[in-house]
């Protein structure tokens, strides 16, 4: 079993190299600024788990590198779950790379949004599709190298 979540874990890191690569070039293609999310994001769970990032230009930096490994972790994590429940019954690749986009896209979107980070119900068309396509590129990279590592079986 750990070899499956380990596969899971290489399978979800190439998945979120995929999703900055993808909000990367939206960045420089569209002239947008990098979102604050993620820092915000850091910061509140920082408070809420009682740790104190410092103050002034110290606690932002600090809510600048833990906002990217927040997000790394969040697509290491879910395709390790995504290996350790679907290793033993092999999805087709589209409803994988759906599944796994969409975990990536709830989890993280949901975290903000509890964390009251951003109110998605406030989201412009331009704002979704920013939003849609770097998880679903997340879905795509993860799913073919899941496969990639692990074939299914076809006996």
């Amino acid at each position: 079993m750990r070899r499956v979540a380990a596969d899971g874990m290489i399978a979800g890191a190439v998945g979120s190299v995929a999703l900055n690569m993808v909000s990367y070039l939206d960045m420089a293609l569209r002239g947008r600024p990098a979102s604050s999310t993620p820092d915000e994001t850091a910061g509140r769970l920082a408070g809420a788990a009682h740790v104190d990032l410092g103050g002034g230009e110290p606690a932002a930096n600090r809510r600048a590198g833990l906002g990217p490994l927040l997000g790394y972790g969040l697509g290491v994590g879910v395709g390790a779950l995504y290996a350790v429940a679907a290793h033993r019954r092999p999805l087709a690749p589209p409803v994988a790379v759906g599944l796994l986009g969409a975990s990536v896209m709830a989890m993280s979107d949901g975290t903000m949004t509890a964390l009251r980070v951003t109110d998605p119900r406030r989201w412009s068309r331009a704002d979704w599709v920013a939003d849609i396509v770097p998880h679903l590129a997340y879905g795509v990279a993860a799913a073919a190298t899941w496969y990639r590592l692990r074939p299914p079986c076809r006996c």
